[in-house]
């Protein structure tokens, strides 16, 4: 059993096993110099993007303030952080909404510079560092060449997707230049949440309910959702899809999801449901890998495992803004064998990520 020290959990892999966290947000101070820029001049109207970045960038109080200077280093202050939480390495990408609530040129210009920064990080940090590249999906064709030059020349590790693209959805035959870059890379997409679009975000923020309590989920859940039931992953077999917060909820709905989807299919009730190859569930073991990140809770974890399989579930910590080591420790203690918990904290994540540290 791991137990608090002094000085938390220790790095160097003292248990059997290195950790490995792989939802781990970083932002660039420009990224956000450019979001107060439309926060001031109300020129964004995005009421999700106006409630979260409001609250973050605005507040004075410390919590949200350590979060905004956190995210900002990639560098000393987080190896820092890994090291008393017993991390010994991260996976970093840039944070919601990163560049998808940007004109198409501001888009290009930070998603081009969080790509060199996070590889000089990398660079400087290679046992301790990795990250996933940036795009600017409002121009799919340059965001492809964008995505080859990260991953092929830059060494960074799979794609971040912070979920809706003003509105639109991954699943949208507009975006599929991206997805046959990334396919032919080999190279995961990473779905990360967001706020909801104004489409679906009204009821969820007049009850407080629009950012990580709930709105995330539900947004990012239905995305999720949307990959699987477009046949995209039929269209790309071996396309790799991560996932973070246990799946967004969907691994305790799979059941309904096959049944329903099935009745629906045979109704044809719905132009856009349709037959797949497989079933919904079974996507969920082949294409999909999902993370903890933001839930360290005991029950929720071995359930997930047990529905899509053991190996399809890795440690993540969701640094800074679930910054825990207690949630270390908990994760740590799970009623599972050494062999499993390699394959948890490292193991999945090293296969996924192409890790070689």
């Amino acid at each position: 059993m791991t137990q608090r020290t002094p000085d938390g959990p220790r790095t160097g892999g003292g248990n059997g096993y290195l950790r490995v966290a792989t939802e781990e947000a970083y932002a660039l101070p420009e990224m956000f110099e450019l979001y107060r820029k439309q926060l001031a001049e109300k020129s964004n109207d995005d009421l999700g993007f106006n409630s979260l970045l409001g609250y973050f960038l605005g507040s004075k109080h410390p919590q949200p303030r350590s979060v905004v200077e956190r995210l900002q280093n990639a560098g000393e202050r987080r190896i820092a952080d890994m090291d008393a939480a017993g991390i010994d390495h991260q996976v970093m990408a840039l944070t919601a909404p990163g560049t998808q609530v940007l004109e198409a040129g501001d888009a290009k210009s930070i998603a081009a510079m969080s790509n060199d920064r996070l590889a000089e990080a990398c660079a400087a940090h290679p046992d301790r560092l990795s990250a996933l590249a940036a795009v600017a999906y409002q121009e799919p064709g340059s965001a492809a060449k964008e995505l080859r030059r990260a991953i092929g020349d830059l060494g960074l590790k799979g794609l971040i997707l912070n979920s809706h693209i003003q509105g639109e959805y991954i699943d949208n035959p507009k975006f599929l230049p991206v997805l046959e870059e990334l396919n032919d890379l080999g190279a995961p997409l990473y779905l990360h949440p967001s706020t909801p679009s104004n489409r679906m975000i009204e009821p969820l923020l007049e009850a407080g309910l629009d950012g990580a309590v709930y709105g995330f989920g539900v947004e990012t859940g239905m995305h999720l959702l949307r990959i699987v039931t477009s046949g995209l992953l039929d269209r790309f077999p071996n396309l790799k899809v991560v996932v973070g917060h246990l799946g967004e909820a969907l691994p305790f709905w799979l059941h309904r999801i096959d049944h329903m989807h099935a009745k629906q299919v045979a109704a044809g009730r719905y132009e856009a449901i349709s037959a797949l190859k497989l079933k919904p569930s079974e996507y969920f073991r082949r294409n999909i890998f999902i993370t903890t990140s933001g839930i360290p809770w005991q029950p929720a974890i071995m359930f997930t495992r047990d529905v899509v399989g053991a190996d399809r579930v890795m440690y993540a910590m969701d640094y800074p803004y679930q910054y825990d080591i207690q949630e270390v420790i908990d994760q740590d203690n799970l009623p599972i064998s050494l062999d499993e918990k390699k394959r948890f904290f490292e193991g999945t994540a090293r296969e996924v990520f192409n890790l070689t540290f």
